[in-house]
């Protein structure tokens, strides 16, 4: 797998006091509604790690495999949530309705992601606990997949499981590519490496998806957009900001969006900051034709100095002027 290096091109700045203090190099793919290739920045067609980008694909999987969940809970199982209260407690009700407690949950004991209910955590004394880990909506769903078919909950996370291949069939039908370099993710579970242009694309079919597992998991991100991230989340406020839009970040700086026509985005910032990620993706999506007050927002993130606004992270405007070059 090629690593990044300086021929990626400058997505991101980060202006303090008028000066350019640091840049962030990246990729992008954009995607039509026929599945083809219409723009991109970098390098498209090399592998990546989507991460916790693959989340609404693994969920495709999990309910071609037989899962049934619906609304906020599906959600959840696409989720990197916050580790809020509602999140804790979603995750607890897919164990219950499997007939499964949080013991049979792998994810590691972590505190939540979110800022502030770390913070409370820490504060009052809470444990590190399986449940408050960002990706135990998808494990919570992994275990009712397996349950539905009576399979072994022991060893839901191996790459040979009935679930886990599951899983893999739709990452690569939706992408309409082989999956590739098997690696052990943050949480455990196993993670795929696939291009960025074929991240874009499965996106793209998810949003425009009118029926079937694709549509189920869209209309679910869409109709529950706190429970893909959380309320303090930039993917949350982007998929109030834009309609029929669906939006998944994963960890290593890499975010996905899918349009409602079918349009897909993908991208990889090369250092692994997901501080360029809201500008890189504002910024793109401005260059499309799309407006509104939250995709101005996070295409001039604050910089502070003494407390106060003196510069902002921005999309490169030269450089993602080449876009549809």
């Amino acid at each position: 797998m090629p690593a990044p290096d300086e021929s990626d091109p400058i997505l991101v700045e980060v202006v303090r006091s008028g000066f350019v203090e640091s840049v962030h190099r990246g990729r992008v793919a954009i995607v039509s509604s026929d599945g083809r290739l219409t723009a991109s920045l970098g390098a498209d067609v090399a592998p990546i790690y989507p991460r916790s980008a693959n989340k609404p694909l693994q969920a495709v999987g999990m309910l071609r495999a037989g899962l049934d969940l619906t609304g906020e809970l599906l959600a959840l199982v696409c989720a990197s949530h916050s580790g809020e209260a509602f999140h804790q407690a979603g995750v607890r009700r897919i164990l219950n309705e499997s007939g499964k407690d949080e013991s049979v949950l792998q994810t590691p004991p972590d505190w939540p992601l979110d800022e502030l209910e770390r913070e409370t955590a820490m504060r009052t004394g809470t444990a590190k606990l399986p449940v408050a880990m960002n990706c135990s909506g998808k494990h919570a769903g992994m275990i009712m997949t397996t349950v539905r078919n009576n399979g072994d909950v022991r060893t839901y996370l191996d790459p040979n499981h009935p679930t886990q291949l599951a899983i893999l069939r739709a990452i690569n039908d939706l992408t309409d590519e082989r999956a590739t370099n098997l690696a052990v993710d943050g949480c455990g579970a196993p993670a795929y490496a696939i291009s960025l242009y074929a991240l874009a694309r499965a996106f793209g079919r998810l949003a425009a998806a009118a029926e079937g597992p694709e549509a189920q998991v869209a209309n679910a991100m869409r109709a529950h957009p706190k429970y893909v991230s959380g309320t303090r989340r930039d993917e949350y406020e982007l998929h109030q900001a834009i309609p029929g839009l669906i939006a998944k970040a994963g960890a290593e700086a890499v975010y996905a969006t899918g349009l409602p026509d079918g349009w897909g985005i993908a991208i990889k910032i090369s250092d692994g900051s997901s501080r360029a990620l809201p500008a890189a993706m504002a910024g793109v999506l401005m260059r499309l034709g799309l407006d509104s007050e939250t995709l101005r927002k996070h295409a001039s993130l604050p910089v502070l100095g003494h407390g106060e606004r003196i510069g902002e992270v921005r999309p490169c405007a030269e450089t993602l002027g080449l876009l549809g070059q």
